[in-house]
């Protein structure tokens, strides 16, 4: 069913820190601690840049490294040039995150859009672009675009120059805005913020085995999870971003806030989560889109999303069942199965619109999320070198706060590097009681036969010995284990 609107009720190349008008984790927080709101808050080792007019003086990004810039208004002036320099085998993504600056208004057709081109002008993937849709809300919304080199139907396979163009969508030189407050300026005269992100993922080691996306899978939900939920506080942009696993989780959301959270998901595995918005006493009348859930890929690429409207009663809405993570996910031409395509952090952004203050008073209001990762994780592809940044698509030691519904999840599988690792990663961790209790033995014979012997004076190992590189004593192997977007999100076409 369609979400309804609201009714009325650096030219450097010199990478230096962003300093002035940035606002880190840090200090957001210390603003929500004195009651105000924040929009977005940067990462703290951001570079500050400034995109260019035209390609010819466009500023380098590096693979691995976030950016702090800024848009102008829509039109001409609102397109930006960067520039990427890649070999032939690596696949590049960029994601821009546009911020509005605080009194801003947006309408519903004011957006970001992102295109990856090469020399010739040529888009080298379907443009990225974002739109703040049916909640006519300002707020952090985040498009990407790649550069991919496995498979045939891709242009741009060659090693050179490319750019980034990050641009603004709407109409230019109106006011195209909500309502807002005295003061306020609308979307089109004013600048935005940019967070940008580049992350490189390495090609495989031989031709992928499939290039056809999935297109059957486990499509039933699960039966919503139950139980006391604790709480977790979400952070205020990507880098913030507050780690959840497996479980019921609280927070709290007030009008005009977006609230960032991580959840990691490993290959094989899939993904399910429903947002909660609890009930509220004070106020009445009816918002046809209140709160949206969106979900980002680990390079911050868009999944899927779902809103949900408020009239003072409690509401819920769940994404829809997802494919299994898996690398072929990415020959699909809809988000919500190519986005699938890491192991990694996935991103839950959840925002209420700040319309909901007009009828229902400042909050916070009460938010319940459900996040379940379900299905055994499995090894990842062969890649034939490392990802930049070298964590953009590892699971964490440890999972985050749960497990999965068969303990896949807080192994530790590594869903970056060569293939099998996290094969080979089980054998060591299941061979390591054998191996622990060869060692405790040698070592006792080691001491019966120094007592044997008279003293001998050995000299200390170089500081600089490779321990960890020495071999272990073989052991044997362990058994085997038992066991279509709305307006708000990006579209996958220009």
């Amino acid at each position: 069913m369609p979400l309804m609107p609201l009714m009325p009720s650096g030219r450097a190349e010199a990478a230096t820190p962003a300093t002035a008008g940035v606002r880190t984790t840090a200090e957001v927080a210390r603003t929500a601690a004195d009651g105000t709101s924040e929009p977005y808050a940067f990462a703290e080792d951001a570079t500050t840049v400034e995109g260019t007019a035209d390609t010819t003086d466009a500023v380098r990004l590096e693979p691995g490294r976030t950016y702090k810039s800024s848009v102008g208004v829509a039109g001409k002036a609102g397109r930006l040039y960067y520039r990427l320099e890649l070999d032939a085998v690596s696949n590049a993504y960029v994601a821009a995150t546009a911020v509005p600056r605080p009194g801003a208004t947006v309408s519903y057709s004011d957006g970001l859009k992102v295109s990856l081109q090469d020399g010739n002008g040529r888009d080298c993937s379907f443009s990225g672009t974002v739109h703040f849709g049916a909640t006519q809300s300002p707020h952090p919304i985040t498009a990407w675009a790649s550069r991919e080199t496995s498979g045939e139907q891709y242009v741009c396979q060659t090693a050179g120059t490319y750019y980034v163009v990050v641009e603004r969508t709407g109409a230019a030189g109106t006011t195209g805005g909500t309502t807002g407050s005295a003061g306020s300026a609308p979307s089109s005269s004013r600048g935005w913020d940019l967070e940008i992100s580049h992350v490189s993922e390495p090609g495989l080691k031989n031709a992928p085995g499939s290039t056809s996306a999935p297109e059957v899978w486990k499509s039933a939900s699960p039966d919503a999870l139950v139980g006391a939920p604790e709480h977790r506080s979400g952070g205020a942009g990507f880098s913030g971003a507050v780690a959840l696993g497996q479980g019921v989780w609280k927070d709290g959301i007030s009008p005009g806030q977006t609230r960032f959270y991580k959840v990691p998901v490993d290959w094989g595995q899939q993904f399910y989560a429903t947002a909660d918005l609890g009930s509220s006493s004070a106020g009445e009348g009816h918002l046809g889109t209140a709160l949206v859930m969106s979900l980002y890929n680990p390079v911050r690429g868009f999944v899927d999303d779902v809103g949900s409207g408020y009239d003072g009663s409690q509401r819920s809405a769940a994404l829809d069942p997802l494919p299994p993570v898996a690398y072929e996910n990415r020959y699909a031409l809809n988000d919500h199965v190519s986005g699938m395509r890491f192991a990694g952090s996935y991103y839950l952004v959840v925002h209420l619109a700040a319309q909901v203050a007009d009828s229902f008073g400042e909050g916070p209001f009460g938010l319940t999320l459900r996040v379940r990762v379900t299905g055994e994780a499995q090894a990842g592809p062969a890649y034939a070198g490392r990802a930049t940044p070298r964590d953009a698509f590892t699971v964490p030691a440890g999972g985050s706060d749960g497990a999965t519904d068969d303990g896949a999840a807080g192994t530790g599988h590594v869903g970056s590097g060569d293939a099998g690792r996290s094969g080979t990663m089980k054998l060591v961790a299941a061979g390591g009681i054998g191996t622990g209790s060869l060692l405790m033995l040698t070592l006792g014979m080691w001491t019966v036969v120094a007592r044997r012997r008279a003293p001998r004076t050995l000299g200390p190992a170089p500081q600089d010995a490779d321990t960890a590189s020495a071999s272990l004593p073989a052991s044997a192997p362990a058994p085997a284990s038992a066991s279509a977007p709305w307006e708000h999100g990006a579209t996958r076409g220009s």
